[in-house]
């Protein structure tokens, strides 16, 4: 299959992109890559798939929505994450149903933790948001197409990096094979997650 994976370059769309490749044709799209994209802009999602041409699946690994207290006085910081994340993502989504051949997949990322913590309703709100609309787009999906979310808690090497315990995490390679689960699957509507450990 040819395979976009948008965000190839991160942590999990790394592993994701090493884990795909080992079976089918990946093309990586990320910000400063040889073939790039800026999801939380239209015009870049259209030039995206002008260029790449038809594809059999999509994988969006780069969306992210940072922590935002409840009061932050900027409604930009505040809402910052609604059209990076979730208004990107569906955008993507709108798009990628005309570029995608029959019976393929496109896969968004959402997100979670095990409980709120401070500064995290924005992120519960897109999260939920995204996994809605999944649920409820696949069932309008042409061509036997398919629409999943992964949803990832920690990512081990994210821990590492801010210096706290990744035994708290999953490996993105271990999160990767939700990926090629969605990808190589027969899911649909779906939201898969991954525990830790």
């Amino acid at each position: 299959m040819k395979i976009v994976v948008i965000g190839a370059t991160g942590t999990i769309g790394s592993a994701v992109a090493r884990s795909l490749r080992a079976r089918h044709n990946v093309v990586p799209v990320s910000r400063s890559g040889a073939v790039r994209v800026d999801i939380s802009d239209p015009a870049s999602i259209d030039a995206l798939f002008q260029e790449v041409g038809a594809v059999d699946a999509v994988v969006a690994c780069a969306a992210h929505g940072g922590m935002a207290p409840l009061n932050t006085e900027s409604d930009e910081q505040f809402w910052g994450g609604l059209d990076a994340k979730l208004i990107g993502q569906v955008n993507l989504a709108r798009r990628a149903v005309r570029h995608v051949r029959d019976s393929g997949s496109i896969t968004l990322t959402s997100g979670r933790f095990a409980e709120p913590v401070p500064g995290s309703s924005l992120g519960f709100l897109v999260n939920a948001g995204l996994e809605a609309f999944v649920r409820s787009a696949a069932v309008e999906m042409p061509r036997g197409l398919r629409l999943n979310v992964v949803s990832p808690g920690w990512v081990s090497e994210s821990l590492a990096a801010m210096s706290l315990d990744p035994g708290g995490g999953t490996p993105a390679v271990q999160l990767a094979d939700a990926y090629v689960d969605a990808v190589e699957g027969q899911s649909n509507g779906r939201t898969l997650t991954v525990d830790a450990g």
